[in-house]
C-alpha cells in the first residue's frame, strides 16, 4: 500500500509518480492510515484503486520538515477504466472524436498493445485528481482522529480534509525530461512562429492550451491594426478629422476578430476532444458551508444555504462595497487631474526640458495606484465573493468575475472617458492613454513574472546549497523535486491574464482612433507576454491541474461586450470631431440624434455580422450531428436487443 521513497534512492519510486498530495504536519497518524487505505483499495469497496509512496528525506532535519508527503501514482488499466469515467473523448479509428470505452479501446486511434502512451500526461493528472475529488464517505461519522470534523455518506473525502486543513495542497508533478524539451520548443528559442500548441497541450492541458493559442491569435489579429495605425500616427497626427475612417475600420476589426476566434476555438476543441465532452457533475466547492440536508439531485446528505441569505450578503454587503471602490476609484481619478493641471501650469511659466518631464509625472503616478487599486480589489472581491458562500465553483467564478470587471473597466478607464467626453481634450487623450498603456505593461511584467521569478530562485538558491553538499554535482534526486515544487507559489488560473488581454483589447478598441500606435504597444507587450508567460508556468509556479476547456468562457462574452463598448465610444468620438461638426454649425440636437443614428446602425451590421458567422465551422457541425445520430441508432438498438430478450424470458 504505501512505501517510503528513502528506501529507494537508488532505483526510484515503484511507479511513475503523477500528484503530490501533502497533509499537514500534525496530522495524526490515525487520519493518515486512514486516507491511503482508502486511497488504495479497490473501487468496489468505495476506493479509488491508486498508488501511493511517501516522501522521506535521508537525513533527520528533513524528516521534521515536511514528513507528510506523498506521491500518488496509478496503472495503466486504471487511468484507462478512470479515462471512461471522467468522458474523455478520443480520436476513433474513422478520425471522428468520440468518448472513450474501455471495452471498445482497440478501436481508437494510436492504441497499441496495453496502452502505454495512449494517454498523455495532463490526461493521467487529470483522471488522478478525478478519482482522489470522488472518494467519498461511506459509514465513518466523522474523519478518524478528528471527532470534530463530522463526514456523512457521500461527503467527498478530499474536499473534506481541504476544509479543514488537515489536507494542505494536492498538485501534479513536473516531469523534468518532458519539460526540458517543452522549454527548450517553447520559449527558450527566441523565435516568430507559432506556438507549440499541441506539447503545451499535452503536458499542461486545454485550459491553459487555449490561452495561449487565444494570447497569439489575439496578437496576429492586431497587425493588420498597427499597420494601419503606423502611419495614421507618423503622417496624420495632427489631423484628427482622418481617423474618422480608422475609427470604423476598428469597429469592423473587433467585430471579425471575435467571431473568427469563437470559430477557431470551436475547431481546437473539436480536436482536443471537448467541444462534444459533457461537463462533469459539479460539487459543492470545499469552503462551502450550511445546514445538513438533502440534495434533491444526487440523493445525498450535503450542506444546504438558503438562496435568500446569499442574496442578501450580495444586494446588502457586495453591491454597497463595489459601490463604495468605484466611488474611491473615481475619488483618486479626480486628485490626478489636479496634479495634471499642477504639472501644467508649472511647465507653462517656465517650459523647459525638466519641467516637460514633469509633465509626464502625475500620469505614470496614477497608473502604478490605477495597478495598485486592481491589486487590492482583486483580493477584496475574492474574499468578498468567498463570503457570498457560493455552493459551486462556477458560480462563484461568475461573480467574482462580474465584481474584478466592472470595477478594472471604471478604474482604467474613467479617466479617458472624461478627458474624451467632458474635456473634449484629444491631446491630454493621447498623452494619458500612451502613458498608461506603457507604464501598465511594465508594471504587468515585473509583478507577473519577475518579481515571483526572483523570489523562487532565492528560495531554491537554499536548498541546492544544501543539497549540494551532500550530492556534490549528482542530479537532484526526486525527494528533494517533491519538496521545491511544494514550496512552489500556486498558479491561480487564467483569471488574471484573461484580465490583462481584456484591458489591453479595451485600450485597443475603445479609443486607438485618436492613438493609433496603441494596436502596435499591445503587439510589442504580447510578444514578451508570450515568452514571460511560459517561462513562469514551468519554473516559478507549481504545476496546475489540466482544466478541460472548449472556448474562453464567460470572457467571450467580456470582450463581446467590451467591444459593443467601442461601437459607441468611436461613434461619440467621431461626433466630436470638427469635421463632423462642420456638417452641424447650429444645430447640436440633430449631430447627436444623427451619431446616434449612425451607432444604431453600426450596432445592428455588428450582429448581423456576427450571426451571418457561424460559431462552430460547418465540417465540424457535420461531424457532431453524425456522432449524435449513431449514438440514438445505437441506443435504439440496445433497447430493442433488451425488450426481445425479455420477450424470449418470458
Amino acid at each position: 500500500m504505501q512505501n517510503n521513497l528513502s528506501d529507494y534512492d537508488n532505483g526510484g519510486p515503484l511507479f511513475a509518480p503523477l500528484v503530490v498530495l501533502e497533509l499537514a504536519q500534525n496530522t495524526e497518524a490515525e487520519t493518515i492510515t486512514w486516507l491511503l487505505n482508502r486511497i488504495t483499495d479497490k473501487q468496489q469497496n468505495g476506493g479509488a484503486e491508486l498508488l501511493v509512496e511517501q516522501v522521506l528525506g535521508g537525513g533527520q532535519e528533513e524528516q521534521k520538515g515536511k514528513p507528510n508527503i506523498f506521491l500518488v501514482g496509478s496503472t495503466w488499466p486504471r487511468l484507462l477504466a478512470g479515462a471512461e469515467e471522467v468522458g474523455l473523448f478520443k480520436e476513433f479509428n474513422d478520425g471522428t472524436m468520440r468518448g472513450f470505452t474501455f471495452s471498445n479501446r482497440e478501436s481508437f486511434k494510436d492504441f497499441q498493445g496495453d496502452g502505454d502512451g495512449f494517454l498523455n500526461i495532463a490526461e493521467c493528472q487529470y483522471i488522478i485528481k478525478y478519482e482522489l475529488d470522488t472518494l467519498r464517505a461511506k459509514s465513518e461519522a466523522h474523519v478518524p482522529g478528528y471527532p470534530k470534523v463530522k463526514l456523512y455518506p457521500g461527503k467527498s473525502v478530499i474536499r473534506r480534509l481541504q476544509s479543514k486543513g488537515i489536507l494542505v495542497q494536492y498538485f501534479p508533478l513536473h516531469d523534468k525530461e518532458e519539460l526540458k524539451r517543452l522549454s527548450f520548443s517553447w520559449y527558450r528559442n527566441i523565435k516568430l512562429s507559432a506556438q507549440p500548441l499541441d506539447n503545451i497541450r499535452h503536458y499542461f492541458g486545454e485550459g491553459l492550451a487555449l490561452y495561449f493559442r487565444f494570447l497569439e491569435f489575439f496578437t496576429f489579429a492586431l497587425v493588420p491594426m498597427a499597420l494601419i495605425g503606423i502611419p495614421y500616427y507618423l503622417f496624420a497626427w495632427e489631423d484628427y478629422d482622418r481617423y474618422v475612417l480608422f475609427a470604423v475600420f476598428n469597429l469592423m476589426w473587433s467585430t471579425v476578430f471575435l467571431e473568427l476566434w469563437k470559430r477557431h476555438s470551436a475547431q481546437l476543441a473539436y480536436g482536443w476532444g471537448t467541444l462534444s465532452r459533457k461537463k462533469a457533475f459539479e460539487e459543492p466547492r470545499p469552503g462551502f458551508h450550511g445546514v445538513l440536508g438533502l440534495n434533491p439531485v444526487t440523493g445525498r446528505e450535503e450542506p444546504v444555504y438558503p438562496s435568500t441569505k446569499r442574496q442578501l450578503r450580495i444586494y446588502l454587503v457586495s453591491v454597497p462595497f463595489v459601490l463604495l471602490c468605484l466611488y474611491l476609484s473615481l475619488y483618486v481619478m479626480m486628485i490626478y487631474f489636479d496634479m495634471e493641471s499642477w504639472a501644467l501650469s508649472i511647465y507653462y511659466e517656465d517650459p523647459n526640458f525638466w519641467t516637460g518631464v514633469l509633465l509626464f509625472i502625475p500620469s505614470i503616478i496614477y497608473a502604478v495606484v490605477i495597478e495598485f487599486m486592481n491589486l487590492l480589489y482583486r483580493y477584496a472581491a475574492e474574499i468578498l465573493t468567498n463570503w457570498e458562500n457560493h455552493r459551486l465553483e462556477s458560480s462563484f467564478q461568475n461573480h467574482l468575475v462580474l465584481k474584478v470587471l466592472v470595477f478594472n473597466f471604471v478604474n482604467c478607464f474613467a479617466s479617458l472617458f472624461y478627458i474624451a467626453f467632458v474635456m473634449q481634450d484629444m491631446m491630454l487623450l493621447r498623452h494619458s492613454l500612451a502613458t498608461l498603456l506603457i507604464t501598465s505593461q511594465i508594471l504587468n511584467q515585473v509583478m507577473e513574472a519577475f518579481l515571483p521569478y526572483w523570489l523562487q530562485r532565492r528560495r531554491n538558491k537554499k536548498v541546492h546549497k544544501k543539497v549540494r553538499r551532500i550530492l556534490g554535482d549528482k542530479e537532484l534526486p526526486l525527494v528533494v523535486q517533491v519538496q521545491l515544487e511544494s514550496d512552489m507559489n500556486t498558479y491561480l488560473g487564467t483569471f488574471d491574464d484573461y484580465l490583462e488581454q481584456f484591458l489591453l483589447f479595451g485600450y485597443v478598441s475603445l479609443f486607438s482612433c485618436v492613438y493609433p500606435l496603441a494596436a502596435l504597444l499591445v503587439i510589442l507587450n504580447n510578444m514578451t507576454e508570450v515568452y514571460s508567460d511560459a517561462f513562469k508556468m514551468c519554473h516559478v509556479y507549481k504545476r496546475p491541474f489540466s482544466e478541460p476547456a472548449s472556448d474562453i468562457g464567460v470572457w467571450q462574452l467580456a470582450f463581446e461586450t467590451m467591444s459593443a463598448i467601442a461601437v459607441v465610444t468611436n461613434c461619440a468620438l467621431i461626433g466630436l470631431s470638427p469635421q463632423v461638426k462642420a456638417y452641424f454649425p447650429e444645430a447640436d440636437t440633430q449631430l447627436i440624434l444623427t451619431v446616434v443614428a449612425i451607432e444604431h446602425v453600426l450596432l445592428a451590421f455588428k450582429f448581423i455580422l456576427a450571426f451571418i458567422i457561424p460559431d462552430v465551422p460547418k465540417h465540424i457541425q457535420i461531424k457532431l450531428a453524425k456522432l449524435e445520430f449513431e449514438s440514438l441508432e445505437a441506443l435504439k438498438k440496445k433497447c430493442s436487443a433488451q425488450e426481445l430478450l425479455c420477450i424470449i424470458l418470458t
